[in-house]
């Protein structure tokens, strides 16, 4: 029996693992062993990446008994996680959230996360400070602060549902631990959007619980799993992006001169930080409902697929010198919040929470530098690419 490579679980701080770029250039779909012996097939192409992704007979529902999931004894789906469903449960509880995540419902709440953006850094710096970690006082609170406004989830809870997210999204934690988590946060979440039924506010939670919950149109185990998604995805995600684009923004100063020089160019500077750095690095998880034939390749019914974002990101046919940062590029096509039915929902707050949070940053402390080498940043072990602290300092 052929013996397949491992599917790589690190990586550098600011790239890919390495291995990408050599399968991508010698064998741009090939199997890769993860977990119990499964070897999934592995997508490493930028057009390849996107055709899968917009193509229906691969499946994103994670209850199929061979899903490529991310670690042994995966939690079974949870009623809600639209992300892991297929049409028409998918479609019906996606478009329930439309509403609240509009481009004009984002411009909308700018002001508010530009607040949250001073606020914050008004509270870093106080008493003369010249130093913090800035993963605990802005990178982690900045996106946990918007999401629990718009959400209506209390913000002094958010030791809670931190302790809990990790265990979720943890790559070697254990699987009854990650269990024990869900059960935990689904009880706290479910009780929020019980009390809003009979008493709503002007918050997401509560349009749920008014609008779709009393109607019957979704189950309260629906809109808890719902809340629970976005909740996690909405500060999991942002939170580990920040601080990696702070880091390669003061590693590479012409290009951090330039957006002090030049405001308007933060909106693309933020697609390209997103090409570059693709933070959901455990890729994205599918299995095929039927054959299917990729550049050649046959996938067959019930195979495993796992499409890496990071190396699609990173395709020299897709991109010029992808490996460089350069943020004038034309990078708004990447896939780094996936590509068709199941693109990432929240993806303008995203934007949004980044453009305004880096750029507040960088124009109040224009003498922000690291107190360590990059090398020496202790990485998560989540499937969302990060680092647990940042030592900076400014004078």
């Amino acid at each position: 029996m052929t013996a397949h490579p491992a599917l790589p679980t690190s990586r550098p701080l600011l790239d890919p693992a390495p291995e990408y770029a050599k399968w991508r250039s010698e064998e741009p779909i090939r199997r890769v062993a993860i977990w119990g012996g499964h070897t999934p097939w592995l997508i490493t192409r930028y057009e390849d990446a996107r055709t899968v992704l917009a193509d229906p007979r691969f499946s994103a529902d994670a209850n199929h008994p061979d899903f490529p999931h991310t670690r042994p004894g995966a939690p079974p789906q949870a009623p809600g996680l639209f992300h892991q469903m297929d049409p028409p449960d998918h479609t019906r509880l996606r478009r329930m959230l439309i509403p609240d995540f509009t481009f004009r419902r984002i411009e909308q709440l700018e002001g508010a996360i530009q607040r949250i953006c001073d606020d914050l850094l008004d509270a870093m710096t106080a008493d003369d400070a010249t130093e913090a970690d800035l993963v605990a006082s802005y990178a982690l609170p900045l996106p946990t602060l918007v999401i629990c406004e718009l959400l209506g989830v209390p913000y002094e809870d958010r030791g809670f549902f931190r302790e809990k997210s990790d265990a979720l999204t943890s790559v070697a934690g254990d699987p009854a631990e990650a269990m024990a988590a869900r059960m935990a946060l689904y009880g706290y979440l479910r009780a929020l959007v019980e009390r809003r039924v009979g008493d709503p506010a002007d918050d997401l939670i509560s349009r749920l619980a008014t609008e779709r919950v009393a109607t019957g149109e979704a189950t309260l185990d629906e809109a808890t799993g719902m809340v629970a998604l976005l909740l996690l995805a909405g500060h999991e995600t942002t939170a580990n992006m920040f601080p990696l684009a702070a880091v390669t923004l003061l590693e590479n100063r012409a290009q951090l001169d330039a957006l002090r020089a030049d405001d308007s160019l933060w909106p693309s500077a933020v697609e390209e930080l997103l090409r570059h750095l693709t933070v959901i690095h455990a890729g994205i998880r599918r299995i095929a409902t039927e054959d299917v034939e990729i550049s050649g390749v046959r996938i067959g019914a019930g195979e495993g697929v796992i499409v890496a974002l990071q190396a699609a990101n990173r395709d020299p046919s897709a991109y010029s010198d992808p490996d460089a940062l350069d943020i004038r590029r034309e990078a708004s096509g990447h896939v780094a919040f996936g590509h068709g039915l199941h693109q990432c929902v929240g993806q303008s707050l995203a934007r949004a929470e980044l453009r305004l949070g880096l750029s507040t940053l960088f124009r109040r402390l224009p003498t922000l530098r690291l107190t360590a080498r990059p090398d020496s940043l202790v990485l998560s072990t989540s499937t969302v690419h990060g680092v647990r602290t940042l030592p900076v300092a400014w004078r």
